[in-house]
């Protein structure tokens, strides 16, 4: 068929390690491959023949593939910039009537780690909320329905909690907030709820200013203190523990043993990775775990790891109780109206009241339903 482009999708499916896995290496794939690479050389005689690739796992490719001959060129298709999903909106967008107010350049703006897929999935989910409620076109308040539901998950509207357990989540959610706000280098807070949305029964979602490609030691830390302000704030006002604050702890626990083990971020330990093996048993590297500390040494990991919990604990808990008149502000007000904004933490920080939602009425008020034990705050995507 020369001349003439051969595309292969996915080719991590034919294209593994070969001697993977704890069995023998006679298996279809392994043939495949084998034959494919075979035919990949001889295309030298036969001009005009380019063979393309993809795949998201470049990882556990077969390094026979990738050398000079067969694939000479890598492309990483990275994750768009904010201008980059400007531009993706815009092309999105054409397929459904926008209103007046619609900013492609705010959404990209508020649509950090977004990729293509998730933002042609902002516009669709955007659409159907304008359906609902029988718009003619797709406003900006559909769009922000759309990405609190893409962020955050879909609300659990009919999950009914009593009112202790609401108060809970509310001071646990405002622990969060309260913390994200007053440490240095943590991204600003864009909307907490205590509405139930997909696995969580509470959520803090702070957004990045702009793009970012790499973290520093103070950043970290401050986000190890962030993790622990909704237990801090349970503890100090509610006078209880409950098991929200599991997946923080996780998170705040892994951040510190990542400093400590990857990063180099500790002067007791020094620039050295102190991480174990972490290969896995299907790529054929390695079967058994190994490490590369003493005794000794897994002790002084222990302990550093130790030292900077406590450490971002206790000055969690110290904002918690000296700003103690901005924290019942604020679960007063997500007890009120369930879901808060920016503009309105903004306005507890500075000790004013905080203004109503835009779209709240007195009646619309809700007093009956609400979320139980909360969950991760930093959730600006995963990733991700």
């Amino acid at each position: 068929s020369a001349p003439c482009i051969i595309f292969v999708d996915e080719i991590d499916a034919v294209g593994r390690h070969r001697g993977a896995g704890l069995g023998g290496g006679n298996d279809e794939r392994e043939q495949t491959l084998n034959q494919m690479l075979v035919e990949m050389d001889g295309f030298e005689t036969n001009l005009g023949v380019i063979v393309m690739a993809a795949t998201n796992r470049p990882d556990i490719l077969d390094p026979a593939l990738l050398r000079p001959g067969r694939f000479d060129r890598q492309v990483y298709v990275t994750l768009p910039d904010v201008r980059g999903r400007e531009q993706i909106l815009n092309v999105h967008m054409r397929k459904v009537p926008v209103g007046q107010d619609i900013r492609a350049d705010i959404l990209a703006r508020g649509t950090p780690g977004f990729s293509g897929a998730d933002l042609a999935n902002l516009v669709n989910e955007a659409a159907l909320f304008a359906a609902r409620r029988n718009g003619r076109v797709v406003e900006m308040v559909d769009f922000e329905k759309a990405k609190d539901k893409i962020m955050m998950g879909p609300e659990r509207k009919s999950m009914v909690m009593d009112e202790e357990e609401r108060r809970n989540t509310a001071y646990h959610e405002a622990g969060h907030a309260i913390i994200a706000q007053l440490l240095p280098k943590l991204d600003p807070v864009h909307k907490v709820t205590i509405i139930p949305r997909g696995g969580a029964l509470g959520v803090t979602i702070s957004l990045p200013e702009k793009d970012r490609y790499s973290v520093d030691k103070v950043r970290m830390l401050s986000r190890i203190s962030m993790l622990f302000g909704g237990r801090i704030a349970e503890e100090v006002f509610m006078d209880q523990m409950t098991t929200g604050a599991s997946s923080d702890f996780e998170r705040a626990t892994q951040t510190a043993k990542d400093m400590v083990m990857r990063y180099g971020m500790t002067d007791a330990l020094g620039p050295i990775v102190y991480s174990e093996n972490e290969g896995e048993v299907f790529l054929g590297r390695s079967v058994t775990k190994t490490t590369n500390m003493s005794e000794e040494t897994m002790r002084k990991v222990d302990a550093e790891v130790r030292r900077i919990i406590d450490e971002q604990y206790n000055i969690a808990r110290r904002l918690i109780e000296d700003n103690a008149d901005k924290m019942h502000a604020m679960a007063k007000a997500l007890l009120e109206w369930e879901t808060i904004d920016g503009e309105q933490i903004a306005d507890i920080m500075g000790g004013k009241p905080p203004r109503p939602p835009k779209d709240w009425t007195p009646s619309a008020s809700k007093t009956g339903t609400g979320p139980t034990p909360p969950v991760n705050p930093d959730s600006a995507p995963a990733a991700a």
